[in-house]
């Protein structure tokens, strides 16, 4: 069984020999994943915050590096904190490179108008 974090590095490794719409193909793919992935930890993260204040997970979230500010709800704030840690995973950061890659070449997920 794969895990998003090879799959993910699987579809990075593919991108560079890709083009077009088989570069799109895989930039959704991997999307899909990261998007799963950080939801996934964002749950962790939620469960593992549980018994904080707000005012400590605002804490939290400003000791991480992440602008937040009193009127976020719990639930931006722990996505925040979730972001955080998901940012630094090797699924993340390989996505964000391939992502980067494929906009150099002209290809990405947001369609022109």
């Amino acid at each position: 069984m794969t895990t998003t974090t090879q799959r993910i590095l699987g579809l990075a490794a593919a991108a560079p020999a890709s083009h077009d719409e088989d570069l799109v193909v895989l930039l959704r793919e991997a999307n899909e994943l990261y998007q799963q992935g950080l939801e996934g930890l964002r749950h962790t993260v939620a469960t593992r915050f549980a018994g904080l204040s707000h005012g400590d997970l605002v804490a939290a979230a400003t000791a991480a590096g992440m602008p937040c500010d009193a009127c976020q709800d719990r639930g931006e704030l722990v996505l925040l904190l979730a972001l955080v840690e998901w940012e630094m995973t090797p699924a993340a950061l390989a996505y964000s490179e391939m992502a980067e890659d494929a906009a150099r070449r002209g290809v990405c997920l947001i369609p022109e108008e």
